[in-house]
């Protein structure tokens, strides 16, 4: 039995299984059978970022939403994070998003929220998954008045606009800065440069006008180096960039130097540990995080807790253990105090706020935080063997990790959302962590690539 969702939903090309129609609309019906019985009749939140094959997907699952009884609230092309929120403000049951966030159009991908805003846990992930492929609900069919309306959210990207803008301080303005803002053509390229020109920043807009095959394409979180030439020719205090579906970040100081996830949460796990905001003084990581974040928030009192890679695992610790603040390296960080997810843009107004309280520059916030050299390979599988299964793999690993001693890090696992291997080696020097890394791939290869199965 092929599973569906990975560490983010259910992604692959759409129009290709399991990214069919077919497969949406059985979504929707599996989806509201779940929540119909916990809630009795209620309704589901649909929205999604900027991609061709949105239409699609969300009619269909609109159909299997309305099948089981439900009613259906679409609101169109909206931030990850804000479908999440108006799921919570509407008091729907569950929200579902229609994105694969960073990945090139032709993909697309469902995940989903619960009523609370919070993405399902795996348990309920796997509940959804066995009604789908068992068959289990096909023969629920409502009839007459039971079956359920859609209705369209026309003030949905407004409600977010007000949200974000109550996130940042009242007392405070964006007067003055001038903001590179590249909205890679998703779902952030209304609602990001209206936020910060409604708080008085000077926008400088890019990645602003999707026709449902360019997002992510040269452009957002996945080519800094855009952003980079506009803030340097701009002479821009900042740049910021966000992904498809805008639930990550990065940016770009006044200098031109990338500012990734790790060095947003060395910044902001300082400035909310001075404020006394951090929750037990923890950051919440994960294992693909630099050892600098350690090095630099352990100076400051606070301790960093780590997780495996994914915002949802990420979310699943600081609820458990009660904290407040945590993200990845790739920009997803939350701040749960405001959102239930990784959000983009209150991520970017936090770093303003921390800018404007303390006069600095993101170049100047960052001093303190200094990266160990980090390689990563990507290599392209057949099939996800269990790595526990391939010794001589495992006795690489573990031969670079006895090199390393207690100087650096590796960590080799599938990507949750495509079919890679990844690996990162890190450790003091960069020429010696690149050559490990490459060991490490190179037997990789040998019993997983495609070259392997020849």
């Amino acid at each position: 039995m092929k599973r569906l969702f990975g560490t983010d939903g259910v992604r692959g090309v759409a129009n290709v299984y399991p990214m069919t129609s077919e497969v949406a609309l059985k979504i929707g019906r599996a989806v509201s059978h779940v929540f119909k019985e916990r809630h009795g009749r209620g309704r589901i939140v649909v929205g999604k970022d900027t991609r061709l094959s949105g239409y699609m997907l969300e009619t269909a699952i609109a159909s299997g939403v309305c099948s089981i009884g439900l009613d259906v609230w679409l609101v169109g092309p909206l931030p990850t994070p804000g479908i999440a929120f108006i799921t919570r403000s509407m008091r729907a049951d569950a929200g579902v998003v229609i994105s694969a966030s960073h990945n090139p159009y032709q993909d697309n991908g469902i995940k989903i929220f619960s009523g609370e805003g919070f993405k399902l846990p795996d348990e309920l992930e796997s509940e959804i998954e066995g009604m789908i492929m068992s068959g289990s609900i096909d023969e629920l069919r409502p009839v007459a008045s039971e079956i359920g309306k859609a209705h369209r959210i026309d003030d949905a990207v407004g409600r977010y606009i007000v949200f974000l803008k109550n996130t940042f301080p009242q007392e405070l303005s964006l007067t003055g800065l001038k903001l590179v803002v590249d909205c890679a053509h998703g779902a952030t390229y209304k609602v990001a440069p209206a936020v910060f020109e409604e708080l008085g920043a000077h926008v400088v807009a890019h990645g602003v006008e999707p026709d449902g095959e360019n997002i992510n394409k040269d452009c957002g979180t996945l080519y800094p180096n855009v952003l980079k030439e506009l803030v340097l020719d701009r002479n821009a205090h900042i740049g910021v960039a966000f992904d498809g579906d805008g639930d990550r970040v990065l940016f770009i100081d006044e200098k031109g130097e990338v500012v990734d996830g790790d060095a947003l949460m060395a910044i902001c796990g300082r400035y909310l540990k001075e404020k006394s905001c951090l929750k037990r003084n923890t950051v919440v990581a994960t294992i693909a995080s630099n050892m600098g974040l350690d090095i630099c928030l352990k100076r400051e009192g606070i301790r960093v807790v780590r997780t495996d890679v994914g915002d949802r695992y990420v979310l699943e610790r600081m609820l458990q253990e009660g904290f407040n603040f945590g993200g990845e390296k790739s920009g997803h960080v939350v701040f749960l105090d405001h959102n239930t997810t990784g959000d983009g843009i209150v991520t970017a107004l936090k770093v303003l706020n921390v800018m404007i309280e303390k006069g600095a520059t993101l170049h100047d916030l960052k001093k303190g935080f200094e990266e160990f050299p980090q390689v990563e390979l990507n290599i392209r599988v057949m099939e996800k063997k269990p790595l526990e299964k391939l010794p001589e793999l495992r006795k690489t690993v573990e031969g670079v990790e006895k090199a390393l001693k207690n100087k650096g890090r590796v960590v080799v696992r599938y990507s949750g959302t495509e079919m890679l291997l990844r690996i990162m080696v890190e450790g003091k020097s960069y020429d010696a962590v690149k050559n490990y890394a490459n060991e490490i791939g190179e037997v990789a290869r040998k019993y997983l690539s495609e070259v392997g199965h020849a």
